[in-house]
């Protein structure tokens, strides 16, 4: 059986030797010096100017929300477009937040929301954010989408979990809204077993989303903005200052081992992006399967594939293909699929006359299987010629 994924970390026993070592040498395992060492050097690596460290993608997704709110850059029933192939943690954030999400669909070559989906949606409503995902490791032009949301004074979010290190043109995925979301969880791109990231260049943003990550308090701030943060609530006494709370928040924080973990890990991550993409390239040739559409990738500089994504033209290939997967090569639908079909979505949202039908194509007839960087040349081999031969 091909697994999604075939170990917790990238170099496993290596990781796993220097996680024990420092675990038995750490005096601190809660949120500490590793973590605040991993924003940094996450940051770096982004290029972005700030990191904010959490406990899960989802989290991230949930503290930019909470962080826009508190911010007055949203307000309650705000209509937020989200791309309708994603995950149900980019969603769910925008229901129990008190935000209208409005699904937007995508395009069936990228699997990605375009210029000419969000348009087609926005000429039925207007929204104050969109919430854009950067699926499996592919994006459609989003230097149109962020110049068209600039234009039209939209908020642009990036949800980057699945594209760690694709680059389009010249610029990481991630880098084009005013926040991206990341995560590290396993079978990611780099695993901190759990974790997330919000990135950003906004500080007045990211000291905000360090309030939410912890109770809403501000422990984790630099002096400078505790100072700022105390001064505008008037709270002098060193003794009442560690607990305040001064906006609405959660405990989101990560610990040292994840932290320790993300450090470690990120010397990996140019290796790993250069197999995926590696890996991606080769299997690629599954897509001249006439059975299948085709995906574009050649519009991106660097293509950080998450997994390999098949949309049949039709339900009896897909079918087909469960079947000749079955006990060889492990598979899942695209991501979460059209979220308009999930049932949290049905239960608290009202059906609106969005037209999503790629996305429902992608739904009924899509499936992928894992790419990792530690695929063999036999795995490559069998997973191009069960996708090709299928007729």
């Amino acid at each position: 059986m091909i697994k999604l994924i075939k170990s917790s970390f990238y170099k496993e026993k290596e990781t796993k030797q220097a996680l024990n070592k420092f675990i038995s040498g750490a005096e601190i395992l809660s949120f500490s010096q590793q973590c605040q060492l991993f924003e940094k050097n996450f940051a770096i690596y982004q290029g972005r100017k700030e990191a904010v460290f959490v406990n899960s993608g989802s989290s991230a997704n949930l503290a930019i929300i909470q962080a826009l709110l508190n911010l007055g850059y949203l307000k309650k029933g705000d209509k937020v477009g989200f791309s309708a192939i994603t995950w149900s943690t980019n969603v769910m954030p925008l229901i129990q937040l008190g935000l209208n999400p409005i699904p937007i669909d995508v395009e069936l070559d990228t699997l990605n929301v375009s210029v000419e989906t969000i348009e087609k949606s926005l000429a039925k409503t207007k929204i104050k954010m969109l919430f854009l995902t950067n699926l499996l490791g592919f994006s459609d032009e989003i230097d149109q989408i962020q110049k068209f949301c600039e234009k039209k004074n939209i908020i642009l979010i990036e949800d980057n979990c699945e594209s760690m290190g694709t680059v389009y043109q010249g610029k990481k995925l991630g880098n084009f809204g005013l926040a991206s979301t990341f995560s590290f969880y396993v079978g990611h791109h780099m695993s901190t077993i759990e974790g997330g990231m919000v990135c950003t260049d906004d500080e007045e943003l990211a000291t905000m989303l360090r309030i939410v990550r912890a109770h809403g308090w501000d422990r984790n701030l630099s002096e400078a903005n505790q100072a700022k943060v105390r001064i505008k609530h008037q709270v002098n006494s060193s003794f009442y200052s560690r607990y305040t709370f001064y906006d609405l928040g959660y405990n989101l924080r990560s610990t040292e081992i994840n932290g320790f973990l993300g450090n470690f890990q990120l010397q990996f991550i140019d290796e790993i992006v250069k197999r995926r993409q590696e890996n991606f390239l080769k299997l690629s040739i599954i897509y001249k399967n006439p059975l299948f559409y085709p995906i574009k990738w050649d519009h991106l500089d660097v293509v950080s594939n998450f997994a390999i994504p098949i949309v049949c033209k039709s339900k009896e290939t897909k079918n087909k293909l469960v079947e000749k997967c079955n006990g060889k090569v492990e598979i899942r639908p695209i991501v979460g699929g059209n979220m308009t079909k999930q049932p949290f979505y049905k239960k608290y949202i009202e059906e609106n006359g969005q037209l999503i039908e790629n996305a429902s194509l992608v739904h009924e007839n899509g499936l992928y299987f894992g790419n990792n960087p530690e695929l063999t040349k036999e795995e490559i081999k069998l997973l191009i010629e069960i996708f090709s031969e299928i007729r």
